[in-house]
């Protein structure tokens, strides 16, 4: 059994990329550990990877109200994960007839989706469009549809079906399967890096999705966790700066002890938490999906 010597390059290289390592991970701690933080502490000692005084007072202003905080994990769960599945489904069955050579309008409809790259309605058009015209305003529809398809992730699932042998198809063909079961079948099976490459990518993006919600949504049942969030940063802000303003005759607010600065961090782990779960099952495809489908034209 040989062994690797272990050189002088070997361990520069280790001790590389375990500094580099950690200059992701040691943002990521001192949130953690700030959110735990006293207020107090922190303002006046700073930030500190290893909190000497713990303190809840943030989360417990975050799940204050725990009804609206659980229905808005399930609408972003739902929308998020459901809005995956069909934008994967809808872009997978687009990028496979654009991969086959024998495709006849191939080109034009490849110039035409990156074309919408380039050029976008705006913002008053979608409105109008959205709501106007498809009636999606204020449903969870309005998540889910308009952001069904992404063009740039058309392109790279294209770009890694064309890299598979079209002798398989040429045979399953000769076999008697149709379309339909070569690509559920055949195609599917053999595109499991960039297909998990871009259900995260896709899964990421909804998650984090807030601006929707600021658009078009107006009833609470329907908003979703990062704009929930936001909503609630805003309201201790505003707390907080009108306890420590000049006060208004027979008017006063109890905010002057609202951990405002560990609020943000405390928000964090609520928001990225489920996603920090989730990454490690699609991390060992993320570096064959994304290179394959990008280096060939």
């Amino acid at each position: 059994m040989n062994k690797k010597k272990l050189t002088i390059g070997t361990i520069l290289i280790n001790s590389y990329f375990t500094i580099f390592s950690l200059c992701f991970l040691l943002p990521f701690l001192f949130v953690i550990a700030i959110s735990f933080s006293n207020e107090n502490y922190v303002m006046q000692h700073g930030y500190q990877l290893f909190p000497k005084q713990l303190d809840l007072a943030a989360y417990a202003y975050v799940f204050k109200n725990p009804q609206q905080i659980l229905a808005s994990y399930k609408v972003t769960i739902l929308f998020s994960v459901g809005g995956t599945l069909l934008s994967m489904l809808v872009m997978t069955l687009m990028a496979y007839p654009l991969s086959r050579p024998d495709y006849r309008y191939r080109k034009q409809i490849t110039f035409f989706m990156f074309f919408t790259m380039l050029f976008s309605g705006g913002l008053i058009p979608s409105y109008i469009w959205i709501n106007r015209y498809l009636h999606l305003g204020n449903t969870i529809w309005v998540y889910i549809l308009p952001y069904a398809v992404n063009a740039f992730h058309i392109i790279i699932i294209r770009t890694f079906f064309q890299g598979l042998p079209l002798s398989l198809v040429e045979s399953a063909k000769i076999d008697g399967a149709r379309e339909l079961r070569v690509f559920f079948q055949i195609i599917l099976p053999l595109s499991k890096p960039v297909l998990a490459t871009i259900a995260m990518l896709t899964l990421l993006a909804r998650w984090n999705d807030w601006n929707t919600a600021l658009i078009y949504i107006k009833s609470k049942d329907l908003y979703s966790l990062q704009y929930l969030l936001q909503r609630t940063l805003m309201e201790a802000q505003f707390i907080k700066d009108m306890a420590q303003s000049s006060p208004v005759a027979g008017v006063t607010f109890d905010g002057v002890n609202t951990p405002l600065e560990t609020i943000k961090f405390a928000m964090c782990i609520v928001a990225a938490g489920p996603m920090i779960v989730i990454f490690p099952f699609f991390q060992k495809y993320f570096a064959r999906g994304l290179t394959v489908g990008a280096v060939k034209g």
